[in-house]
């Protein structure tokens, strides 16, 4: 195949590449700028029904997965592997390249050259320079050319690769894209405090999603400013399997629990009117944990008696303070005020129970699973790799030809590179004359 053929011409372009890079950056702005995933009814009430049916027969609400979107980075994928095969067999020949067979009479063309004279014989000249030019990290090769002898050097011979290195990026993030979509999910559920679950709901379908395992929320905690805005909030989280704790982590925004590639995140939270009571015998130890209406107590299986809540107290959003009424059948009912989070004992005729209470929450947890995301990783470090080499390094080679002049041995240096050419002849001209300097006297031109 080669560019002879219009079709593969056409598809190996750069103009193409340009032109498809455009509409994806002018596609995702459309996208960044009006809402994805929305009701058609949210659409029409923020646009117009008639745009709202023209969002959705161009696939808008959810443009990231329309056929035309994809359609776009199938056509830049299939672009960068013919424009890739087209040119990396030229660009490899360059990499391997017997430079010790470079046309002498090139040599003497190039524009960036220096010569200077020595007394030192061929051979051992040669060998000098070759032992200066290593001590610079140039490694040399020499070959007997008719009557002189040429030495070969170069550097960063691999960074002519960093284009293609780019280019294989960028298709390693759309297959870890592929892949995360193919084989992940992302959804979300609203766990209450001591309630558990082992499966989610897609955000689009709201289909249920099984997970494999169980996870339960222990314990929520929020915390609120004066003026009684939620500041900050955390969720006491736990894996089972089986019936057995497996993982015990608080999670809180931007900290989230990850287990068998499912990460839950914090994302927000549901509070009730229904209050959550913890009452622990101090004589035995055992705990019993109750969930109840406001102003309807409830029956303790654990410790013979009830419990409610008869008044609160709230601030802003939360409840601050809660009058409990307690009766285990032994005397007067207790009733005393407890503050949230906090604990109280009441003590009965022969027994003793520590209290504690709070304001019912449910956690909102978003929940996604991506096994391409570490391909897409190493998509995006290759790419700043690739960046890199093709950006920041060049491939640069020197020659130096060794010819026999009467008594003296002359010196032809020449220099060529494929990128920063102004940097890579300041370079040269500090080499040349540190070698001229070492071996022999340049000439001046």
């Amino acid at each position: 195949m080669n560019n002879k053929n219009p079709i593969f011409a056409f598809f190996s372009s750069v103009k193409l590449a340009l032109f498809t890079l455009f509409l994806l950056a002018l596609t995702s702005i459309i996208g960044t700028v009006i809402p994805q995933k929305e009701s058609f009814q949210w659409y029409a009430q923020n646009y117009s029904e008639t745009t709202a049916n023209i969002f959705q027969v161009l696939s808008i609400p959810d443009m990231y997965n329309s056929w035309w979107f994809l359609g776009l980075l199938s056509l830049l994928s299939l672009n960068l592997i013919i424009c890739s095969i087209n040119r990396f067999p030229g660009v490899w020949q360059q990499i391997n390249a017997d430079n010790l067979a470079t046309d002498l009479s090139r040599l003497k063309k190039m524009r960036l050259s220096r010569n200077w004279n020595s007394a030192k014989p061929q051979t051992a000249l040669a060998t000098e320079l070759t032992q200066s030019l290593a001590s610079k990290g140039w490694k040399t090769q020499q070959r007997k050319r008719d009557n002189a002898l040429l030495l070969s050097a170069q550097k960063g011979a691999f960074t002519r690769t960093g284009v293609y290195i780019v280019h294989a990026s960028i298709l390693m993030i759309f297959l870890g894209a592929i892949i995360g979509e193919l084989y992940g999910f992302k959804g979300s559920i609203m766990l209450p405090e001591t309630r558990g679950t082992d499966k989610i709901y897609a955000f689009t379908t709201q289909a249920a999603i099984p997970l494999g395992f169980e996870v339960r929320c222990d314990r929520f905690g929020i915390d609120f400013y004066d003026s009684g805005m939620p500041k900050a909030y955390r969720s006491d989280l736990t894996v089972l399997e089986n019936g057995k704790v497996i993982l015990e982590k608080q999670i809180v925004v931007n900290d989230p629990l990850t287990y068998k590639g499912i990460t839950f995140y914090q994302s927000s939270y549901q509070s009730y009117e229904d209050f959550l009571l913890t009452v622990t015998d101090q004589q035995t130890g055992t705990t019993e944990t109750v969930i109840m209406p406001f102003q309807q107590p409830q029956d303790l299986t654990t410790h013979s008696g009830k419990i409610g809540i008869i008044n609160a107290q709230a601030k802003g959003q939360a409840v601050t303070s809660m009058k409990v009424w307690f009766d285990d059948d032994q005397g007067t009912p207790s009733i005393f005020w407890l503050d949230a989070d906090d604990q109280v004992t009441v003590e009965r005729q022969d027994k003793k129970y520590t209290v504690a209470g709070k304001q019912l929450y449910a956690t909102g947890l978003q929940v996604a699973k991506d096994p391409g995301v570490w391909v897409v990783y190493i998509g995006c470090t290759m790419m700043i790799l690739g960046l890199f080499i093709a950006f920041f390094m060049s491939h640069r080679r020197i020659w130096l030809l060794l010819d026999k002049e009467g008594e003296t041995t002359t010196v032809l240096m020449t220099g060529s590179t494929n990128k920063n050419k102004n940097g890579f002849e300041k370079n040269f001209t500090i080499l040349t004359e540190q070698l001229a300097a070492h071996t022999g006297r340049e000439n001046k031109q």
